[in-house]
């Protein structure tokens, strides 16, 4: 053989493709998938694009990610770095002036998280550990950053299959919810149109912030790198003089670190760890879970209008999964189905941005009782 012959052989030898299985080619089909959903269909395009090649690179073999930017990047996700500054962006991106406007909205936020305490229960039943469960459980609140900053703390071997269910759902809120949103209610529920909100102050919506992390913070510890990062992000918003601050945080940081989040998480979803009858089970779960968290919110709107004579229309109920803003819009275009006159949109926000905090604290719960 001559030297020609063995430079091509050592390139065969050390090249992916002999190693390259079935399973690496099943997650790379299902990347593509992600990917047609991400950017044809447009479902979550800046999270969905870049967790599918992610997942495309984690199965290629041999690709040497133990060291350099790769390794930095999956660091960054197992060791929580990046979801508390995701919640930076969203913070300063976040206006609180409807949930602080007509503060019971709070209550459907929290009514919504039923749907993380349904997986729990169901992952239980299922066979998961209790620290398993807990992470599935948060599917339910359709907030991916806390999904991963929970499950690399509970359990990282399920982080990639946590994070795409997670992602995937919120994706697909204008598909899941509608349906569910006019089992609980009727064509009267779902055309009251709402009074107008009072109009906050500028001391509001800076003391929120600030009384809103010393509390929930002492109380729950655990959470409090990602329910501070949320409040200073909202801080820089709404301060009047941090203006630069905020357009970094909602604009600069918060689509670097999407970046990194995203692909860092397809890289968890190598063949090894994703091809198995757990991620199936987390995947039926957190259907489970997102359904119950918005039935949970309708039912809980519903009783609320009851009990203010008329005053609440149900369907913002729905909007108390943290899917910012859009289970907001979703409300809001049922709505206006139902009643042309209808805007709900701002209405929504209150428990839209409720549901967040909710499910930061339902997380902060499970660390406590659980880890």
């Amino acid at each position: 053989m001559d030297a020609f012959s063995v430079a091509l052989q050592s390139v065969w030898d050390g090249s992916g493709f002999i190693v390259f299985n079935m399973g690496n080619a099943i997650m790379i089909i299902v990347a593509s998938i992600l990917l047609y959903l991400a950017f044809a269909k447009n479902f979550e395009p800046l999270l969905l694009g870049p967790i599918a090649f992610g997942c495309i690179l984690a199965n290629l073999p041999r690709n040497g990610f133990e060291e350099g930017v790769m390794s930095l990047i999956l660091m960054g996700v197992h060791d929580e770095i990046f979801p508390p500054l995701i919640f930076l962006g969203v913070g300063a991106m976040t206006d609180f002036g409807p949930l602080l406007a007509n503060p019971k909205t709070l209550l459907l936020g929290a009514a919504a998280q039923i749907g993380v305490f349904v997986a729990l229960g169901g992952a239980m039943m299922l066979g998961f550990t209790a620290q398993q469960a807990g992470a599935i459980g948060i599917i339910g609140g359709a907030d991916g950053p806390t999904s991963i900053y929970l499950a690399a703390q509970m359990a990282p071997e399920l982080l990639g299959a946590i994070a795409v269910a997670a992602y995937s759902y919120m994706s697909l809120v204008p598909l899941i919810q509608p349906p569910i949103m006019q089992l609980f209610t009727n064509k009267k529920n779902r055309a009251i149109v709402m009074e107008q909100l009072r109009e906050v102050s500028r001391f509001e919506r800076i003391a929120f912030p600030v009384v809103s992390t010393i509390f929930i913070s002492l109380l729950l510890p655990p959470i409090t790198s990602l329910l501070g990062m949320l409040m200073l992000g909202n801080l820089f918003r709404e301060s009047g003089v941090t203006g630069r601050l905020a357009d970094t945080a909602e604009n600069a940081i918060i689509n670097i670190v999407t970046i990194f989040l995203a692909t860092g998480t397809g890289l968890t979803m190598n063949a090894d760890s994703f091809l198995n009858v757990q991620t199936i089970l987390i995947i039926c779960l957190g259907l489970v879970a997102f359904i119950a968290g918005t039935a949970g919110g309708v039912i809980f709107g519903r009783i609320m209008c009851m009990l203010d004579g008329g005053k609440t229309n149900p369907l913002i109920g729905s909007a108390g999964v943290s899917a910012v803003p859009m289970a907001a819009r979703v409300s809001q275009i049922v709505g206006a189905k139902a009643n042309p006159a209808n805007f709900l949109l701002m209405h929504a926000m209150g428990p839209n941005v409720a549901g967040v905090i909710g499910t930061a604290v339902a997380a902060g719960t499970m660390l406590a009782m659980l880890k």
